[in-house]
């Protein structure tokens, strides 16, 4: 059992490695910076499935690190919740496939709300109608699944898990976020406390 934990591990940080590193990576933060912080837009970010869950992720990670961001289940979206959706957002967009349903449907609802809104997409297929229609795409790199099936979303999501979290890092440092401010979206918890601490210890050494 342990090899094959081992082994496992082995082919998932493979797989984390092997994450292709482009200038869309840029792109994406610059579109996010200018639509969100300069517009006074927010990042709204959707997939299906187990690409959804990760989605949801990305969202409140990059809402807790002064990006404000939400989720938007792209099933709701067809009843109602499309009005969340505002003209300086920016659509951040999770299919392995590219070719997901619900999300090209959620593209022409929001295209017909809205024109022009950014669409970022975090997919494994770089040459799917989606990606073709994206301003800037990430590519997972396609990873095998370590799903003994090889159906499973497993390697794909903690690719998709990663590159979630290489952006918001990537802006939390291009909009200089700083403890004091984690701490203001961080009131209660261990986080909470600790980030009241370190600001505090900074303020006490400059």
């Amino acid at each position: 059992m342990k090899e094959e934990v081992i082994k496992l591990i082995k082919q998932e940080a493979e797989a984390i490695s092997a994450i292709p590193v482009t200038d869309e990576y840029e792109k994406a933060v610059q579109i996010i910076k200018n639509k969100v912080h300069k517009l006074n837009g927010k990042l709204v970010a959707s997939g299906m499935g187990k690409a959804g869950q990760i989605a949801l992720n990305i969202a409140t990670t990059f809402s807790s690190t002064g990006t404000p961001a939400v989720f938007i289940h792209p099933s709701d979206a067809q009843h109602g919740d499309l009005g969340v959706i505002q003209p300086n957002d920016v659509l951040l967009l999770i299919s392995n496939s590219g070719k997901t349903r619900e999300i090209l449907e959620l593209v022409n609802l929001v295209d017909n709300l809205y024109k022009d809104i950014p669409i970022l997409v975090i997919t494994g297929n770089p040459d799917s109608d989606l990606a073709k229609i994206a301003d800037a795409v990430l590519f997972t790199g396609n990873p095998a699944e370590v799903c003994t099936l090889g159906l499973t979303p497993s390697t794909s999501t903690t690719t998709m898990t990663v590159i979630g979290d290489v952006l918001v890092v990537l802006m939390m440092k291009e909009i200089g976020f700083t403890n004091e401010e984690y701490a203001k979206r961080h009131h209660g918890g261990y986080l909470g406390d600790k980030s009241r601490t370190q600001a505090l210890l900074l303020q006490i050494n400059k």
